[in-house]
């Protein structure tokens, strides 16, 4: 069973710490964690694969993250999921969350974009919403900040000390995600 796990996030050194790219930083924090290193694919992604669990409850993850701006990486990543026939329901996509709180979790499977240009890019390339979606929480701007802006912006310094942390956490729940279902990832997460 093949699963494909995409970070959505902009390219480049200028994003890789904004929030808009908490996503691709879990993509990463995984990689870490399997001791994978993440190369170029011919769809325009950078991926890494390795193995979860043991005997009948094996799975393969693939890890993707789209070498395109964010309004761009649906075709990209179509390209890398039809490259391993992975099917949308076996798509888990990592994306950073305004309407949640910081260090949130939710997860869920189908939905509407919310105005989120990864998420629309997505759906738009898979012509189905039909695939699994973990939302970081960053919370809202302050005051009269742009939100366009302020997902653009790095962690505060306040953030910062408990980034660590959320990072672990949303790799945790992918995990568990892909082990254990949508149900019960739900009640051990969505809190």
């Amino acid at each position: 069973m093949t699963w494909l796990v995409v970070g959505l996030g902009n390219p480049g050194d200028e994003y890789a710490a904004t929030r808009h790219n908490v996503g691709q930083m879990v993509i990463d924090h995984l990689a870490k964690r399997h001791n994978v290193k993440l190369s170029s694919h011919k769809s325009r992604t950078d991926i890494a694969a390795y193995k979860l669990g043991v005997g009948a409850d094996m799975h393969s993850i693939i890890l993707a993250k789209s070498k395109s701006y964010m309004n761009e990486s649906g075709g990209p990543i179509k390209a890398l999921a039809s490259f391993y026939s992975v099917e949308p329901e076996k798509i888990i996509v990592l994306h950073d969350e305004l309407d949640i709180g910081y260090a949130a979790i939710r997860t869920k499977v189908a939905g509407g974009d919310n105005g989120h240009n990864g998420l629309k890019s997505l759906t738009s390339s898979f012509g189905t919403a039909e695939y699994f979606r973990v939302r970081l929480g960053i919370g809202r701007p302050m005051g009269q900040q742009d939100p366009a802006d302020f997902v653009l912006k790095q962690f505060s310094k306040e953030e910062k000390k408990t980034l660590d942390e959320f990072i672990d956490r949303g790799a945790d729940c992918v995990e568990f995600l892909i082990e254990k279902g949508l149900d019960l990832t739900q009640s051990k997460f969505n809190s």
